[in-house]
């Protein structure tokens, strides 16, 4: 089943620097009328709050995306999953997922996917993509990176998942934080298979 057809998609939000990421790859995915099972793990939830405001706290999450980006995210629909819940439908690859992000990524939840540790729901979910054969896009977000940091993302690409580093360009004239925003959650949105106009396509 194509991403295009199961607009089903899994997000786990982890502790490495980045909440603006994750923000704008939620309500990208949201404004395309997806419907999202959100797994914060719990830097994750501080993260929001320390680099976005009290405003954009979990319980709060869908009125600060649209105050952020407009009523068009109103068109998804979202669920929290706790981090500490291994028995959430996402942990199960019965479950029809068209696929995961994990933006940002921390070295240590990268580590675990690297691993197969499945220590958590975030890691246990993005193990069900990588062994059901699903589109898999962790975002770490780090530097510099040690070696065990680069091993390990060689380890996730080789078992078959996308490595997105938090790497904004340049190219398309950002002026402002969301539009490197936008381009990161453009870069995803297409490794989980969805079109977007998030960032104008490079012309040559």
């Amino acid at each position: 089943m194509s991403a295009e057809r199961n607009r089903t998609f899994a997000v786990g939000v982890t502790g490495a620097s980045g909440a603006l990421y994750a923000a704008r790859t939620i309500a990208a995915l949201l404004e395309r009328g997806c419907h999202l099972e959100i797994v914060f793990s719990d830097f994750g939830r501080r993260l929001l709050r320390d680099e976005l405001g009290e405003a954009a706290s979990v319980e709060r999450l869908a009125d600060f995306l649209a105050g952020r980006h407009g009523e068009g995210i109103r068109a998804g629909s979202f669920v929290v999953h706790s981090n500490r819940d291994l028995g959430a439908p996402i942990a199960s690859g019965s479950h029809r997922c068209g696929g995961m992000v994990v933006v940002p990524c921390s070295m240590k939840t990268l580590a675990g996917i690297a691993h197969g540790l499945s220590r958590s729901l975030v890691e246990r979910a993005a193990d069900v993509m990588l062994k059901e054969k699903r589109p898999l896009v962790v975002v770490p977000r780090e530097t510099p990176m040690s070696l065990p940091q680069l091993r390990n993302m060689v380890l996730c690409a080789e078992a078959g998942a996308t490595v997105l580093p938090a790497m904004p360009a340049f190219y398309q004239g950002p002026t402002s934080l969301d539009d490197l925003a936008d381009f990161m959650a453009g870069k995803i949105l297409g490794a989980l298979g969805l079109d977007h106009d998030l960032y104008p396509a490079w012309k040559g």
